[in-house]
This record gives C-alpha cells, sequence and structure tokens, in this order.
C-alpha cells in the first residue's frame, strides 16, 4: 500500500491525540497501562516535529532531537489500519532524516523486535548521550516504565 507521508495541518494535530489513545489500548491486555495526563502528541505544538500518513491521518511519529540527532518520540497507528505498512512508511520517513534513537518496550512484539527488525540496534547505556539518559529518567519518572525498556538506534546507513 502506498502511503503519502507529510506534515499534519496544525488544525490535524489535536484529532492525533486521539489516534495515540486508539493505539496506546492495544497495551492494555500486556498489562502496561500508560499514566494519565496528556498523551505525548498533545505536547507536541510543532506539525514540523510530527509526520502522519493518510487524509485523515491514521498514523503518526513524533520526532525530536536529541544530544544533537534525530529522535522518535512516539510511532502510533491506528489498530484498524495495523499491518499494512503505515508504520514502516512512517518509520522510514524519519530514518531518512539521519540516525535514530528511540526508547521502547523491549518485550512487546510490536515494539523492540519490530524496530529491531527494522535494523535498530539495542544501545548499552553507555552509549547513551547526556540528553537521551536524561529522556530515560524522566520517562521513568512519569511512570512509562511500567515493563522492561530499552534504548535503540539505527544509524542512516542501514535500510538506505
Amino acid at each position: 500500500m502506498n502511503f503519502v507521508i507529510r506534515h499534519p495541518d496544525p488544525a490535524e494535530l489535536a484529532e492525533l491525540a486521539d489516534l495515540e489513545r486508539s493505539a496506546d489500548a492495544k497495551f492494555v491486555p500486556l498489562g502496561i497501562v500508560f499514566p494519565s495526563g496528556t498523551t505525548m502528541i498533545e505536547e507536541a505544538q510543532d506539525p514540523s516535529r510530527v509526520y502522519v500518513a493518510g487524509r485523515p491521518p491514521i498514523g503518526f511519529a513524533l520526532v525530536s532531537t536529541v544530544d544533537g540527532g534525530v529522535h522518535l518520540d512516539q510511532l502510533a497507528v491506528h489498530p484498524v489500519h495495523e499491518g499494512k505498512g503505515t508504520g514502516t512508511a512512517l518509520l522510514e520517513a524519519v530514518c531518512a532524516l539521519g540516525d535514530v534513537t528511540l526508547t521502547t518496550f523491549r518485550d512487546v512484539p510490536w515494539n523492540a523486535p519490530w524496530y529491531a527488525r527494522r535494523g535498530f540496534d539495542i544501545l548499552d547505556p553507555s552509549e547513551w548521550g547526556p540528553e537521551l539518559t536524561a529522556l530515560v529518567a524522566h520517562e521513568r519518572d512519569l511512570g512509562i516504565e511500567v515493563a522492561p525498556r530499552v534504548v535503540m538506534r539505527r544509524l542512516r546507513s542501514v535500510g538506505t
């Protein structure tokens, strides 16, 4: 399936929170419940940090800069559209920007194993920069580390 990956219109940002909540619901049967409060996408005020697939969006990737490099903060696909390549298309758009880091659940099949199949490797804490180290600590403080998490990285040369 072909996806047009684009930045959202500013008005679409608010709609992405419902998409994120729908994607997050898939974790509940695994015993992973995220802390209540705002979603990651609701904190994104800049549409240039967000990539969406579809119109209206059926998935999104939220990026930031961590230790001078691209960091994937969130990748979410509406459950109705899973398994059709949306997540991979969004991920490849992000990876085209350069080396990419992310934090994810180690044992959730659509998290670390999924990223590993797409060229990501687990980083040892000794390889984390100061901002990435602070980000992992911040996730712990927020209560996101409700199951084992890892930091992963894909170098731009992988998959290109």
